[in-house]
């Protein structure tokens, strides 16, 4: 392990838990499917978001250095910039990023942390780490509704990769 990586796991370690939201989903996938539904950038744009939400991408290179900048459009047709700034990317089994608006300096920018645990069934368990920079933020975001939002995401993404794998009971 680098010196780099090695600081990203402290950090992690070391982060307060009333700074964290943990979402978790199973997915009918194995998780070489669910990894790359997260990081093709044709994949992405299909699932990504909460229910009604669009996804306009504008740049995608979703890998350790990359940045993927988007905008999320509410079905009232409000649109959300977006920037996630990748700092690792090891297939199949974790994405870490940094994510906020897609402005620099974001102080409301949060540090998710995604993996992909292969169960003994052929699924995948995808578990979903924000980092929120104080507590305050973290209660705002869920006030807002993150929490189920990011359920619903992984809603998408466990119905998008049921149709990658052919399971039509998945997808109903």
């Amino acid at each position: 392990m680098t010196d780099g990586a090695a600081e990203i796991v402290s950090a992690w370690a070391e982060w307060p838990l009333e700074k964290e939201i943990v979402i978790a989903r199973v997915v009918d996938a194995e998780r070489e499917t669910a990894f790359e539904a997260w990081t093709d950038p044709a994949q992405i744009v299909h699932w990504f978001g909460p229910e009604g939400f669009q996804i306009e991408s504008h740049e995608a290179d979703i890998r350790a250095g990359g940045v993927w900048r988007f905008d999320m459009i509410a079905p009232d047709g409000t649109r959300f910039s977006n920037r996630m700034d990748f700092l690792r990317v090891e297939a199949p089994s974790l994405i870490e990023a940094d994510h906020g608006q897609d402005i620099d300096d974001d102080p409301d920018r949060f540090r998710l942390l995604v993996t992909f645990d292969t169960q003994d069934n052929g699924k995948t368990v995808v578990t979903l780490r924000q980092m929120h920079p104080t507590p305050e933020r973290r209660a705002a975001v869920i006030g807002f509704g993150a929490v189920e939002f990011g359920a619903q995401t992984l809603g998408k993404l466990a119905v998008h990769v049921a149709g990658e794998t052919g399971d039509a009971a998945a997808r109903g």
